[in-house]
């Protein structure tokens, strides 16, 4: 799955940087890109592809990224990582505004989150089997 991922210490600072990339979008490129996609769906067998419900601010961030919903704080994030682990979700291709200093973060206060929720899980799991 393609994901977007925006982290950040509250969930109004990860929304704001969200607004801004879509209000700072070329126009024109998406929606030429949307065109495009439209365009090649309708060749699809079910005759309307990937992208047929995209929306202009899902296509903001190639292959629908923001649609995932991994934006907000480290919590909020590692909760929706395990929501999409449980429905079968075995890869997140992630992709960050500035990578290097994001990739840290992540590393740093959200994955411990989703490890430590995986494990809670198990925990209950595992008591339930008991």
């Amino acid at each position: 799955m393609n994901a977007f991922i925006i982290a950040r210490d509250t969930e109004e600072e990860a929304k704001t940087v969200l607004n801004d990339i879509i209000a700072q979008a070329n126009v024109e490129a998406v929606n030429a890109f949307g065109d495009a996609t439209r365009e090649a769906g309708a060749a699809a067998p079910e005759r309307a592809g990937n992208w047929a419900t995209s929306t202009f601010d899902d296509l903001v961030q190639y292959n629908d990224g923001f649609k995932t919903n991994l934006i907000g704080t480290p919590q909020q994030i590692a909760e929706r990582i395990v929501d999409l682990k449980n429905v079968g979700v075995d890869l997140i291709l992630s992709g960050f505004l500035h990578f290097i200093e994001e990739v840290e973060y992540f590393g740093e206060k959200v994955l411990p989150l989703v490890r430590q929720l995986e494990q809670q899980q198990e925990q209950r799991l595992a008591a339930k089997s008991a």
